[in-house]
């Protein structure tokens, strides 16, 4: 590594490089080799698509089959796969290929970037991710091909299914269903058990984390022997997707699930239930769901998947050690215990933060957006909520918004993907506390 790189925090490094892997792919996109069209693609809706690509959000200018050539689909899916392991992984990966020492600067580089924290074992750990990534996109892809290929033919049925499978697994959202209707999304294969079952598979081992994963491996079936992290996240995925089904069930019933036989109103459900986690895919009429239907996708949005994967959100973890947190308080304890493990009031802290940050980027995200496009603020917090998760789930609103709209809405997919607090810490500046402990006061609150 350069040594005027090794002066960069690891933050602030992490975001540059996605941010380079962004301008790369918005330049490229702006060619007209990129376009269906053959023309130049303006440098705001091809930095938007790239943004979008880079940081797995899945909102789009334009119809990603329509608009873009078979060179400007490439072009996102390289983004895609590279925003969902991660730059640094990719890079620590050429250093194995090509035997080069792997310093201690860029371990503890990629510990950040894969969300763990530990630096012992990263090199078999990145390894892990790697294969673990291969294994899984190819097993979507052959089972994908096998509704694809029957349908559009070999090529172009194996190209379907390596794209939606990469697509689902990075959480991106992506699709190329607009041969058959633009911003069409999965819409057609509503009741399609196969193709809904693969991608609900694909977005949720993307989406639990690369670490869960690497314990699932490890120890099979032994939950025990979990770690605390693998056990909140698996426990809080379960309840999400479980609750999310049956209230999307519920209160879709007479509305987009009107006229399904029960299994496939289940199906369907579920598939939203999944997909609304930061994945992007949808099979219903998203512009059509009811109040509390939507109420319910954005609440799920919000949460996202989990730390050290390829989802966004203020993750599942965060989630658990506020809700426990304020069941502790609401009980008299002092300490927060999760199965049989304590938690220390420093990770409450920045559980707290994280969803404060979160909360505040989007309403204010919702309130210029509002000012500046005459849209009902309840479609906007869907698309501000879907860009700052990157979720990539829209209700046909970010094609007709601006540009001073479509830039709020791509700082929010960067930031995003970056991580909330993550983002605090590159624009701050980090300043040594003076070794004063100031007296306490208290102050009435609530």
């Amino acid at each position: 590594m350069p040594k005027g790189l090794k002066n960069i925090s690891a933050t602030r490094l992490i975001a540059l490089s996605f941010l380079i892997v962004i301008l790369t792919g918005a330049i490229l996109l702006c060619l007209p080799v990129s376009s269906r069209s053959g023309e130049w693609t303006g440098f705001i809706d091809a930095l938007f698509t790239a943004t979008s690509a880079t940081c797995v959000t899945g909102l789009i200018v334009f119809d990603t089959y329509t608009h873009w050539s078979l060179f400007g689909q490439l072009v996102i899916l390289t983004m895609i796969q590279i925003g969902g392991i991660g730059l640094m992984t990719i890079i620590i990966m050429v250093f194995i290929f090509l035997k080069k020492k792997i310093s201690l600067h860029e371990r503890l580089i990629l510990m950040q970037s894969a969300g763990t924290v530990r630096v012992s074992g990263m090199v078999r750990l990145v390894k892990r991710i790697t294969k673990g990534t291969l294994v899984c996109e190819g097993m979507g892809a052959l089972l994908l091909a096998i509704r694809f290929i029957p349908q559009m033919g070999f090529f172009q049925g194996l190209y379907y299914a390596i794209f939606h499978a990469v697509s689902a697994f990075c959480n991106a959202g992506f699709d190329l269903m607009g041969q058959f209707e633009q911003f069409s999304s999965l819409t057609a294969y509503e009741t399609d058990f196969l193709v809904n079952i693969t991608i609900m598979m694909l977005i949720i081992v993307g989406g639990i984390g690369f670490l869960v994963w690497d314990e699932i491996i490890r120890y099979g079936i032994h939950f025990k022997k979990y770690s605390l992290h693998a056990k909140i996240v698996l426990t809080t995925t379960l309840f999400l997707t479980v609750t999310g089904t049956v209230g999307l069930f519920i209160f879709e019933y007479k509305g987009n699930l009107a006229g399904l036989s029960l299994p496939d109103k289940i199906l369907s459900a579920a598939f939203m239930s999944v997909t609304t986690r930061t994945a992007g895919f949808n099979t219903m009429d998203l512009a059509s769901l009811s109040e509390s239907g939507s109420m319910l996708s954005m609440i799920l949005m919000f949460i996202g998947g989990s730390p050290g994967s390829t989802a966004g959100g203020i993750k599942t973890s965060t989630l658990a050690v506020v809700f426990f947190a304020m069941i502790s308080m609401s009980r008299g304890h002092e300490q927060i215990t999760l199965f049989k493990r304590r938690l220390g009031a420093k990770l409450v802290k920045q559980a707290s933060v994280i969803i404060i940050i979160y909360l505040s980027g989007i309403l204010f995200a919702t309130m210029l957006i509002c000012f500046a496009e005459p849209c009902s603020m309840t479609d906007i917090l869907f698309e501000t909520i879907s860009a700052a998760a990157t979720v990539g789930l829209s209700r046909g609103l970010t094609p007709s918004l601006g540009t001073f709209s479509h830039i709020i809405l791509a700082f929010l997919m960067f930031a995003g993907r970056i991580g909330g607090l993550s983002m605090m810490l590159v624009f701050g500046e980090e300043k040594p506390q003076p070794p004063v402990k100031r007296p306490t006061e208290p102050i009435i609150i609530g």
